[in-house]
């Protein structure tokens, strides 16, 4: 270890508490109640379980992070109020003293070391946290709030993964199994608001918690529903019976803008929608089968010459413009752009139907086959649209595609045991930067390494791991990110997933609030305000 400490430049830097102090003046507290209506139920309150955007932006209410990310996904100060970089592989973080759990008690380094250690290892977890953890070798508690961490190899991003990681109380969730969080038994946290009611499926009740230590929030009480009928949460907003809505559907977007009583908030999101194909199935599969209905003996989408011709056959722009009626942009990638690590080189395969068809027959299907997209259809804007439209363009080279559009509470466990072969994906890469997709989506899944954790359809490409290892240890934030560009080029060309789309993200609010809208697409009572009057 050495004496003086690494200093870091870039968007990642040491960042002290003073400079975000501006972020902890709490408005004042008044006694009301915010009405939220959001498109995606939760399926759990237990941070640790799955890491999906309903169950983060929930939690987040509840439980604080060792650092947080704002709306436009920077790294911001919380439980942590300040961390330096002690050599390339050792980091201290100094903790907050002023927070206290819900009940009372104290938090104290012993409660991070608690978390990191459950966090990676909860049971039936069909997509965790453990990749963002993945690079830390040992921590340790100096004292009470001084936690030291030290990773496998120098590791820049450490700030910003830690940004994903909710912190738990261990004399509270200690034994505690996700039932117990979903039951309110371990559900206390240091956040702004504690646990008033969980009906899963249905809706939360979250109380304000008063002794938070960035300051009470402005509403008392903030009553949390799962609206997932796009008509009913359009028709809630415009009745008046909740306060914003997220999630609005495309056909209804000019309607609330010439509302008078609504205004619309959106944002560029991180969000990308792809096609993903199912590398774990080897073949004679009920849903990919030659024209007469016979299973095909081998898995076609392992032949890049398929996954590539099956993307030259997608007009983007008609799904841009068409499905999603102006609310998204054709990509070939999975960041917007600006984002850290955006290839701007990377464009959308063009549409060329008759290269589609050619490289078809290469791959030894002249004739094509038979395949079946699964998708939810209440989880991402139009995600069964966008299906039906993808299939219908397969249809055309010889692909006849057919739909089975599922709830998504049906869906994810099905897509966890790989029994579709072919889905509709999306992922919003929260970190703002590309390692965060390259790690836990493309990565190859590796419970002892931590990577792909989110890979539910088990690409793996050694060449691509070692791209992503080489651009993660890179200190030098233009190294890093000449690296990433290299990777997301690489990536292109392989194209394990289909890209299809980025969207923009829009909420509808009632007259007389404000909302800060969130790239990572978090509805938070923590970003909406009465407008000042």
């Amino acid at each position: 270890m050495t004496d003086e400490p690494v200093r870091v430049r870039g968007p990642f830097a040491r960042i002290g508490a003073a400079a975000c102090g501006a972020l902890l003046l709490a408005a004042p507290a008044v006694a009301e109640t915010l009405r939220i209506g959001v498109g995606a139920p939760a399926t759990s309150l237990d941070p640790h379980f799955h890491n999906n955007g309903p169950n983060n932006a929930l939690t987040m209410h509840l439980f604080d992070r060792l650092v947080e990310r704002d709306a436009r996904a920077r790294p911001q100060p919380s439980l942590a109020e300040s961390w330096t970089q002690l050599s390339p592989t050792l980091w201290e973080f100094r903790l907050r003293r002023d927070a206290t759990w819900h009940d009372g008690r104290p938090f104290t380094a012993d409660d991070v070391l608690f978390s990191f250690e459950r966090a990676p290892a909860v049971p039936n977890s069909p997509g965790g946290f453990g990749a963002f953890l993945r690079m830390i070798a040992r921590a340790e508690a100096v004292d009470a709030h001084t936690l030291r961490l030290h990773t496998r190899q120098p590791h820049p991003l450490l700030p910003v993964d830690l940004g994903s990681v909710s912190i738990i109380a261990r004399h509270a969730a200690s034994g505690a199994g996700t039932e117990d969080f979903n039951a309110g038994r371990a559900t206390i946290g240091t956040g702004p608001y504690r646990l008033g009611e969980y009906r899963a499926g249905s809706a939360a009740v979250l109380l304000r918690n008063d002794a938070y230590w960035g300051g009470a929030e402005p509403w008392s009480r903030v009553d949390y529903r799962f609206l997932p009928n796009d008509g009913a949460r359009t028709a809630a907003l415009l009745a008046g019976d909740v306060d914003l809505i997220d999630q609005i559907p495309t056909s209804d977007l000019a309607r609330l803008r010439r509302d008078p009583g609504v205004t619309v908030s959106e944002v560029a999101s991180l969000r990308t929608m792809f096609l993903a194909p199912v590398y774990s199935i080897d073949g004679n599969h009920p849903q990919v089968t030659d024209h007469a209905g016979r299973p095909l003996p081998e898995n076609p989408f392992r032949d890049p010459r398929v996954r590539k011709a099956l993307s030259m056959a997608i007009q983007r722009d008609a799904l841009a413009e068409r499905v999603m009626e102006g609310a998204a942009r054709p990509t070939g990638q999975w960041l917007p752009e600006g984002a850290f690590g955006y290839n701007p080189a990377v464009q959308p395969t063009p549409y060329d139907p008759e290269a589609a068809k050619a490289l078809l027959a290469e791959a030894g299907y002249p004739e094509g086959f038979r395949l079946t997209i699964a998708t939810p259809n209440d989880r991402w804007p139009n995600d069964a649209r966008l299906s039906q439209a993808v299939a219908q363009m397969w249809t055309r080279i010889g692909v006849r595609s057919g739909v089975e559009a599922l709830p998504y509470a049906a869906f994810v466990p099905r897509r966890t045991r790989q029994e579709l072969p072919m889905q509709m994906a999306a992922w919003g890469s929260s970190t703002g930067e590309a390692i965060n997709y390259l790690v836990s989506i493309a990565g190859t899944y590796d419970r002892a390494r931590l990577s792909g954790a989110a890979n539910m359809w088990r690409y793996s490409d050694p060449k691509l791991d070692e791209m992503t290892a080489r651009a993660a240890a890179t200190l030098d934030d233009a190294g890093r990110e000449a690296l990433l560009r290299e990777a997301v080029a690489y990536y292109a060309e392989t194209m394990p997933y289909i890209q299809l789309v980025q969207l923009t993200t829009s909420w509808g609010v009632r007259k007389g609030l404000t909302h800060e809208p969130r790239m990572d697409e978090r509805t938070v009572a923590m970003g909406v305000r009465p407008a000042p009057r």
